[in-house]
């Protein structure tokens, strides 16, 4: 079978085993590639001028030598090895990167890219911590300004008309993301969560086009098989930090349990919200980007208060939407991760936790250091939770 012969979840674990490969060859066609670090550049601003947004990831098989020249070793492991492979001419593809301020250290670290790397077009989305009509109209400003510069850089127009197209085509994918979730929610899933990883990161290799291609081919061919997951006691939900490598999920589904839904940012936190087709779009996608994305680097309104009835309260506006994909997926039990020194997600936890706890929702606190290495010790601590919930 030929590359372009493959379908469905072939073509899917082709692009994951080689991600850069569909780029390189875009780039060999005359598509300019433009590089990516986490949720919060404006994806539909780059495909509206014609650019190939590709998401910048780590390795965990790839030991970090480069990096720690850079980073000391005591911040996100992720960071440093998206960094340190940038240093070893990894993404040497690239015609340029758009960063954002997605915590202290993602922000350090994209400054240090632009230094080292000096790639031919690099902006700074410095995205507000906050969700108020201030921190949006700040981020308003900001995407006008970032407007400017990509026109400048392809010498192609901006046109509100090709933004809106770009909005319709990603709220397309996004919808059928969310319909391949769907297809988790039987009991066994259709699909398995690794499997589902898998995808995610497919997606965010190649242009959104080929990627709604690929969902449906995945789509038609997950209906009509016979080869799904057995059917196990536990249906989990995986929420935290990057899961950019199935290890950790093939880990736990090896164990007695389906990973049927998660809240991580390649996954559901990344596809689920839609943008709003607003007559300026920039107002939908700083909507969307601002306030709809679910990340625990934004900080929400407080409804926080002295007594344990307010704080129950402020819990349920944080994390009521958990609570809705519990009920969903029809989940049983969830599993917390976060790579070691992420701040923004390891300052969360507690709280999740006692929501977990008050809604009656089993769960664990896991932490690794983004290396297969450092799952067998989490193998162990999984499989007792396990057996506690089963």
């Amino acid at each position: 079978m030929t590359e372009k012969e493959r379908k469905g979840l072939d073509r899917v674990r082709e692009i994951y085993q080689d991600r850069a490969h569909r780029a390189k060859e875009l780039k060999a066609e005359g598509k300019q590639v433009m590089g990516y670090l986490c949720l919060y550049p404006v994806l539909e601003m780059l495909t509206a001028v014609d650019l190939a947004p590709y998401r910048i990831l780590g390795d965990m098989e790839e030991p970090i030598t480069k990096a720690d020249a850079c980073l000391p070793t005591v911040v996100c492991p992720f960071i440093r090895s998206a960094l340190d492979l940038g240093l070893k001419g990894k993404y040497d593809f690239l015609d340029g990167v758009v960063m954002a301020h997605i915590c202290d250290v993602g922000e350090k670290t994209s400054h240090i890219w632009r230094t080292y790397l000096n790639p031919s077009y690099f902006y700074f989305i410095d995205t507000p911590h906050t969700v108020h009509k201030a921190a949006q109209q700040q981020l308003k400003e900001q995407l006008k300004d970032f407007k400017k510069t990509l026109e400048s850089f392809t010498g192609r127009e901006l046109s509100l008309d090709k933004l809106k197209q770009a909005i319709k085509t990603y709220n397309r994918q996004r919808a059928l993301v969310r319909e391949l979730y769907d297809l988790r929610k039987p009991d066994p899933p259709l699909i398995s969560g690794a499997e589902t990883l898998q995808v995610m990161v497919a997606l965010m290799s190649i242009p959104v086009d080929e990627g709604i291609d690929l969902l449906r081919q995945v789509i038609s061919e997950v209906k009509e098989g016979k080869n799904g997951p057995p059917k196990k006691p536990a249906r989990l939900l995986v929420w935290g930090s990057i899961i950019d490598n199935t290890a950790l999920i093939r880990m736990i589904e090896e164990l007695e349990a389906n990973v049927v839904i998660d809240d991580t940012c390649v996954g559901s936190r990344a596809y689920f919200p839609n943008v709003e087709l607003t007559d300026d779009p920039l107002d939908g996608l700083v909507y969307r980007y601002l306030v709809g994305l679910k990340c625990p680097r934004t900080f929400r309104e407080s409804v926080f208060g002295e007594t344990k009835k307010d704080y129950i309260k402020d819990l349920e506006s944080r994390f009521g939407y958990i609570k809705d994909y519990a009920k969903e997926w029809n989940v049983n039990g969830v599993i917390l991760q976060s790579v070691r020194y992420c701040d923004i997600h390891g300052y969360e936890v507690p709280g999740l936790r006692d929501y977990l706890d008050h809604i009656g929702l089993p769960n664990i606190y896991l932490e690794h250091d983004y290396s297969e290495a450092a799952l067998a010790p989490l193998r162990t601590r999984a499989q007792a939770f396990l057996e506690v919930i089963g």
